[in-house]
């Protein structure tokens, strides 16, 4: 017996039985679900209805990720699966679906931080910075240059919370792509009301154990 998306089997809102019209038909088919989870990319491709293809993402590790008040988009890597609406299986299991929050890594987006406004970001007061970081930050300039830092400078404020999950090396973020359909796990991170939201749930979630 196949998995099978029709509704003609399934009783009235009155609860009667419907007669069968028809036996399965193709346009009825359903499939396994992806259940992608998190480990060394693998991408299987599905033959669909069309001659169309789907890319069904069994593992996936690493994904396209937009921080949004600044427009900008990094490939970052996927640390952890931290909390999901629907179902906390798919947080003990670490499967990626479509609006999972999940745990990445926030270097590449520290490193365009300090580049752009030549500030440093999460980072503790006491700690050094390494020759290279120290070379981004306190670059020799000339003036026209520093006088347009200077003018970002004022713009480069951070929400308190962000700045401390920089300070930890991992931000929270969403997944906004179908996994099990586009074969990527692509999506944005968390700012403003929604984290705090989310920052609310994970610690009842956590509370709950």
């Amino acid at each position: 017996m196949g998995i099978s998306r029709d509704h003609w089997h399934k009783r009235r809102a009155t609860g009667g039985k419907r007669k069968q019209p028809h036996k399965k038909r193709k346009y009825e088919l359903g499939r396994p679900p992806a259940n992608t989870k998190l480990g060394a990319r693998r991408v299987h491709v599905v033959r669909v209805r069309g001659g169309n293809k789907k890319f069904r993402a069994l593992r996936l590790d690493t994904g396209n990720y937009s921080w949004g008040s600044e427009s900008i988009t990094r490939k970052t890597r996927i640390i952890d699966v931290v909390y999901n609406a629907s179902n906390n299986e798919l947080v003990r299991t670490k499967t990626l679906v479509k609006n999972s929050i999940i745990q990445i890594d926030s270097t590449p987006f520290r490193q365009w931080y300090e580049a752009h406004y030549a500030l440093p970001l999460g980072r503790k007061k006491t700690a050094k910075l390494t020759p290279a970081e120290e070379e981004i930050i306190n670059k020799k300039r000339s003036s026209k240059v520093q006088k347009k830092y200077k003018e970002r400078q004022k713009k480069a404020k951070i929400n308190p919370q962000l700045e401390e999950q920089f300070q930890t090396g991992r931000l929270l973020a969403c997944i906004g792509s179908k996994p099990g359909q586009v074969g990527r796990a692509d999506g944005y991170v968390l700012e403003g009301k929604e984290l705090e939201f989310y920052m609310r749930k994970i610690k009842s979630s956590k509370k709950g154990k």
